[in-house]
Protein backbone atom coordinates (compact mmCIF):
# COMPACT_ATOMS: atom_id res chain seq x y z
CA UNK A 1 0.00 0.00 0.00
CA UNK A 2 1.21 3.47 -0.85
CA UNK A 3 2.25 5.82 1.92
CA UNK A 4 0.70 9.24 2.16
CA UNK A 5 2.84 11.92 0.54
CA UNK A 6 3.19 15.57 1.40
CA UNK A 7 0.24 16.49 -0.84
CA UNK A 8 -2.14 13.80 0.36
CA UNK A 9 -3.91 16.09 2.85
CA UNK A 10 -5.37 18.40 0.23
CA UNK A 11 -8.48 16.26 -0.17
CA UNK A 12 -9.30 16.56 3.51
CA UNK A 13 -8.50 20.26 3.70
CA UNK A 14 -11.15 21.28 1.20
CA UNK A 15 -8.91 21.17 -1.86
CA UNK A 16 -11.36 19.20 -4.00
CA UNK A 17 -14.48 19.15 -1.88
CA UNK A 18 -16.97 19.29 -4.72
CA UNK A 19 -17.74 22.50 -6.54
CA UNK A 20 -17.33 24.77 -3.55
CA UNK A 21 -14.32 26.93 -2.90
CA UNK A 22 -12.24 29.15 -5.14
CA UNK A 23 -10.26 27.62 -7.97
CA UNK A 24 -7.13 29.34 -9.18
CA UNK A 25 -7.37 27.88 -12.66
CA UNK A 26 -10.43 28.15 -14.91
CA UNK A 27 -12.31 24.86 -14.84
CA UNK A 28 -13.89 25.40 -18.27
CA UNK A 29 -10.44 25.78 -19.83
CA UNK A 30 -9.22 22.61 -18.09
CA UNK A 31 -12.26 20.71 -19.37
CA UNK A 32 -11.62 21.98 -22.91
CA UNK A 33 -7.98 20.79 -22.74
CA UNK A 34 -9.12 17.42 -21.41
CA UNK A 35 -11.57 17.00 -24.30
CA UNK A 36 -8.86 17.89 -26.84
CA UNK A 37 -6.57 15.18 -25.42
CA UNK A 38 -8.09 12.47 -27.58
CA UNK A 39 -11.02 11.41 -29.70
CA UNK A 40 -12.02 8.81 -27.12
CA UNK A 41 -12.61 11.44 -24.42
CA UNK A 42 -16.25 12.42 -24.76
CA UNK A 43 -17.75 12.83 -21.31
CA UNK A 44 -16.01 14.39 -18.31
CA UNK A 45 -17.57 14.51 -14.86
CA UNK A 46 -17.81 17.78 -12.99
CA UNK A 47 -15.30 16.66 -10.37
CA UNK A 48 -12.52 15.67 -12.79
CA UNK A 49 -11.54 19.25 -13.79
CA UNK A 50 -11.45 20.18 -10.09
CA UNK A 51 -8.93 17.41 -9.43
CA UNK A 52 -6.90 18.47 -12.48
CA UNK A 53 -7.00 22.08 -11.27
CA UNK A 54 -5.54 21.09 -7.92
CA UNK A 55 -2.95 18.86 -9.62
CA UNK A 56 -1.90 21.76 -11.85
CA UNK A 57 -1.61 24.06 -8.83
CA UNK A 58 0.61 21.54 -7.04
CA UNK A 59 2.73 21.06 -10.17
CA UNK A 60 3.22 24.81 -10.59
CA UNK A 61 4.10 25.21 -6.90
CA UNK A 62 6.70 22.43 -7.03
CA UNK A 63 8.30 23.67 -10.24
CA UNK A 64 8.34 27.21 -8.87
CA UNK A 65 10.03 26.10 -5.62
CA UNK A 66 12.75 24.29 -7.53
CA UNK A 67 13.16 27.20 -9.96
CA UNK A 68 13.36 29.66 -7.08
CA UNK A 69 16.18 27.63 -5.52
CA UNK A 70 18.12 28.13 -8.77
CA UNK A 71 17.35 31.84 -8.64
CA UNK A 72 18.66 32.10 -5.09
CA UNK A 73 21.83 30.18 -6.01
CA UNK A 74 22.44 32.87 -8.60
CA UNK A 75 21.99 35.50 -5.86
CA UNK A 76 19.09 37.09 -7.70
CA UNK A 77 15.57 37.98 -6.65
CA UNK A 78 13.82 37.60 -10.00
CA UNK A 79 12.93 34.19 -11.39
CA UNK A 80 13.83 33.84 -15.08
CA UNK A 81 12.92 31.24 -17.67
CA UNK A 82 16.50 29.94 -17.47
CA UNK A 83 15.88 29.16 -13.79
CA UNK A 84 12.83 27.11 -14.77
CA UNK A 85 14.86 25.34 -17.47
CA UNK A 86 17.61 24.55 -14.94
CA UNK A 87 15.08 23.16 -12.49
CA UNK A 88 13.53 20.98 -15.19
CA UNK A 89 16.90 19.60 -16.31
CA UNK A 90 18.02 18.96 -12.71
CA UNK A 91 14.85 17.12 -11.64
CA UNK A 92 14.05 13.61 -12.89
CA UNK A 93 10.30 13.97 -12.42
CA UNK A 94 10.30 16.86 -14.92
CA UNK A 95 12.06 14.87 -17.67
CA UNK A 96 8.95 15.11 -19.84
CA UNK A 97 9.58 18.88 -20.07
CA UNK A 98 13.27 18.74 -21.07
CA UNK A 99 12.56 18.97 -24.81
CA UNK A 100 10.21 21.90 -24.18
CA UNK A 101 12.75 23.95 -22.24
CA UNK A 102 15.54 23.11 -24.68
CA UNK A 103 13.32 24.30 -27.57
CA UNK A 104 12.50 27.48 -25.65
CA UNK A 105 16.18 28.10 -24.97
CA UNK A 106 17.11 27.62 -28.63
CA UNK A 107 14.30 29.96 -29.77
CA UNK A 108 15.30 32.63 -27.28
CA UNK A 109 18.86 32.60 -28.62
CA UNK A 110 17.54 33.36 -32.12
CA UNK A 111 15.31 36.22 -30.99
CA UNK A 112 16.82 39.53 -29.90
CA UNK A 113 15.17 40.97 -26.79
CA UNK A 114 13.51 44.44 -27.09
CA UNK A 115 16.02 45.96 -24.64
CA UNK A 116 18.89 44.70 -26.76
CA UNK A 117 17.24 46.16 -29.88
CA UNK A 118 17.06 49.56 -28.17
CA UNK A 119 20.74 49.36 -27.20
CA UNK A 120 21.69 48.45 -30.76
CA UNK A 121 19.57 51.29 -32.13
CA UNK A 122 21.06 53.94 -29.81
CA UNK A 123 24.70 52.94 -30.54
Amino acid sequence: MRQAGKYSGFMMSGGISGRTGPHSLPLARIKKIMKKSGEDVKMISGEAPIVFSKACELFIEELTRRSWATTMQGKRRTLHKDDVASAVVATDIFDFLVSLVSETASHSEDVTEPEEMEKLGSS
